[in-house]
């Protein structure tokens, strides 16, 4: 008998190799189909799939109408993501509209608010400055009244003789006028930044240029007369002395400006403000009863002579006392009109339609003589809802915040700038033109930064969102509530800066579109109302929140660092390599065509294409380490545009605005450059959009500075 074992092929022969191989082909073939099933199933479950939720509809309906697809991203990025076929929309603007809105229907909703709560004022409020029936028949009687307590003026008959200094003291304190100066509190520029008072040049609210074409400031002497005149006759004055009373107004107005100082002539004395009492201002401009005027206006504050003030422009303030002198002594009278002609400007939005259509025409004239474009029309509401906001700020904000940045959206927006943030730690390590010692520096600083997302923390304590702003008196008139909020605002203002100053001071309102980097603080600031559709959202493919909001981020951040940009700003640096970069970038935005009638200076801007094309990169890099970790990435329905291709879209998406003629003092770039500079630094970018090699945004060279 042969035993089973006896039977089995001996290993190594024919046999036995025969069945070996036939066994380790079937594994082979089994291992493959399991990897192609498995490949499949994770293509499946984790590859890009459409986003269906209504809010990645609307924003891929937005895309589809701001932008135009006939045109080649390749050579022309800005307008295939901005180029509507009716002109280029705003995207800044479109979010602080829509944000306008929301408030507006906070405002109209009233839910219920609790009797004499600040939420119940501020419904009040708005709903007495939407009630233009009530203006139209009060007319103008509400101003005569507030000009009678002043004590009248010569062209409408009843008045009584100036007493300068009384008059100079209402209208600071009671009206939030001021004739000659502009005095504010504000923190002082070096640390610890303690509330001072400053003393800055006025705001004129004519155009003139002290470089001015005789014709061109001939054209708005006209129109600025007319308008002054109107003012005067619907106020009752008598025609002929009106002209005459609103024609030497305009001559005053004309002397102060011709006594102002350019803020780069200031700066080259090396004079941008100075530290004198209030005793040494007098001395210096004796026509101002400083003291008392100052006193009034920042009550409860508690003044003396020694007290400190800021003087932005110490000479103006010397000229324009010497001119209030020379009036006193020979047209007291006139003085006394252009006083009064000033506050009717500043309170005529608080009047009836016949105001508001004198103010109308004369800036439509006045835009059309310094060739700056019409100003479209703004509806009622949004002008009730932007006061409203100004007076009833900390209750405003509290209802914004709860309705448009709940505390999932803020957890995601934090989420998002922590990859931001940490991705720029990490990258600066890399920088070749950093060494050892700078690149720690820097890291240390970024990771000391503060950032305040939404709404500041003080803004929204609950004692201040309650508030019942017992001070207002709402009516009987809506300008008289005007002048109620305008007085609670100002006790506020003061009453704040006496109170031990909160970690930062925002400078923006919660439902504003404007991030900012605060040197002096050194903190970061995004606003809820900036971290909304469509630049950021939970429910977003994370292409759109990184593109979009982390690119500007990462902008923000980056403005951390622009000292080290500035000539010996980093003298540890290796300013070879630096300044080749800056260069490179300098040579590479000044190729590119603009459309007619814009330009820009790049001395002014090159920070900002820094911190633009930086920003980019960093976004880019924070988007990609995220898809490493993260599957499951969508995109928007019927685009056919891939995440990668999602991500840059956004990014220009921020940037979508009309090219407009360029302000001389404008820090960035227009903005077409703002697109296609930093987009053609990124090979990715030429890379995911298949741009061969040559085209515009797909050059031979890239900048690489951050």
């Amino acid at each position: 008998m042969i035993s089973p074992e006896e039977r089995l092929p001996v290993e190594g022969s024919r046999p036995w190799a025969v069945a070996r191989r036939v066994l380790t082909a079937i594994l082979l073939v089994g291992l493959l189909l399991c990897s192609s099933v498995l490949l499949f199933y994770t293509f499946w479950n984790c590859g890009p799939r459409p986003c269906e939720t209504p809010v990645c509809l609307d924003l891929r309906d937005h895309y589809l109408a701001s932008g135009n697809t006939s045109v080649a991203p390749c050579t022309d990025f800005f307008s295939f993501a901005c180029g509507r076929a009716k002109g280029t929309n705003n995207s800044f603007q479109e979010l602080a509209k829509r944000n306008k809105n929301r408030l507006r229907r906070i405002l109209e909703a009233q839910n219920s608010p609790h009797p004499g709560s600040g939420e119940e004022k501020a419904f009040q409020f708005y709903n007495s400055c939407m009630d233009t029936r009530a203006i139209e028949a009060a007319g103008a009687a509400p101003l005569r009244q507030v000009i009678e307590e002043l004590g009248g003026w010569r062209i409408s008959g009843n008045w009584t003789s100036l007493n300068f200094n009384r008059m100079l003291r209402l209208l600071m304190s009671q009206y939030g006028h001021f004739p000659f100066f502009r005095a504010y509190l504000g923190p002082h520029p070096a640390f610890p930044h303690t509330p001072v008072i400053q003393i800055d040049q006025p705001e004129f609210d004519v155009p003139l240029k002290q470089d001015q074409e005789q014709k061109i400031y001939a054209q708005i002497y006209r129109e600025y007369l007319t308008y002054l005149s109107q003012l005067g006759t619907l106020l009752g004055g008598d025609p002929n002395k009106v002209q005459q009373h609103a024609s030497l107004s305009i001559s005053i107005t004309s002397q102060l400006f011709q006594f102002l100082r350019p803020l780069e002539q200031r700066q080259a004395q090396g004079k941008l403000f100075q530290m004198v009492t209030i005793d040494q201002l007098k001395e210096m401009a004796p026509a101002i009863d400083w003291l008392s005027c100052l006193q009034a206006t920042f009550t409860p504050m508690s003044l003396s002579p020694s007290q400190l003030l800021m003087v932005h422009d110490l000479e103006y303030l010397k000229n324009m006392s010497q001119l209030v002198e020379d009036l006193l002594l020979k047209d007291r009278d006139f003085l006394q009109s252009h006083m009064i002609l000033g506050l009717v400007g500043t309170l005529s939005p608080a009047l009836d339609s016949q105001f508001q259509e004198a103010r109308r025409k004369l800036s439509q004239k006045l835009r059309e003589l310094t060739e700056q474009p019409p100003m479209p029309a703004r509806p009622r509401w949004m002008k009730c809802v932007e006061e409203t906001g100004t007076f009833f700020q900390p209750t405003l904000a509290a209802l914004f915040v709860r309705e448009a940045f709940g505390p999932s959206t803020r957890s995601a927006a934090m989420e998002l700038f922590t990859v931001i943030r940490d991705t720029l730690i990490t990258h600066l390590r890399k920088l070749p033109w950093m060494n050892k010692e700078t690149q720690n520096m820097a890291q240390d600083k970024v990771a000391q930064l503060r950032v305040e997302m939404g709404a500041s923390e003080w803004t929204l304590k609950p004692e201040l969102a309650q508030q019942e702003y017992s001070d207002i008196q709402l009516g009987p008139s809506f300008l008289q509530s005007v002048l109620s909020c305008v007085r609670s605002l100002r006790a506020r203002i003061v009453q704040s800066f006496l109170r031990p100053f909160p970690p930062h001071r925002w400078q923006v309102s919660p439902w504003e579109v404007n991030a900012y980097y605060s040197i002096s603080d050194h903190v970061v600031v995004f606003p809820a109302g900036l971290l909304q559709p469509p630049f950021f959202h939970p429910d977003y493919p994370r292409a759109v929140n990184f593109g979009a909001a982390g690119s500007i981020m990462a902008h923000e951040l980056l403005h951390i660092f622009y000292e080290l940009l500035l000539p010996g700003g980093c003298l540890d640096c290796d300013t070879h390599a630096l300044q080749e970069a800056l260069l490179c970038l300098e040579r590479h935005y000044a190729a590119f065509p603009l459309p007619n009638g814009t330009s820009f200076n790049n001395s002014l801007t090159f920070l900002e294409n820094a911190a633009d094309a930086g920003g980019l990169a960093i976004a880019l890099q924070a988007y990609n380490k995220r898809l490493l970790w993260h599957h499951g990435e969508t995109v928007l329905p019927n685009l056919d545009l891939t995440p990668q291709q999602i991500f840059f879209r956004s990014y220009a998406q921020v940037m979508c605005r009309e090219p407009s003629p360029k302000d001389s003092h404008d820090t960035h770039s227009p903005p077409q450059l703002r697109v296609h500079g930093p987009l053609s630094s990124t090979p990715a970018f030429a890379r995911h959009f298949r741009c061969p090699p040559g085209a515009l945004l797909n050059p031979s060279s890239h900048c690489q500075l951050w």
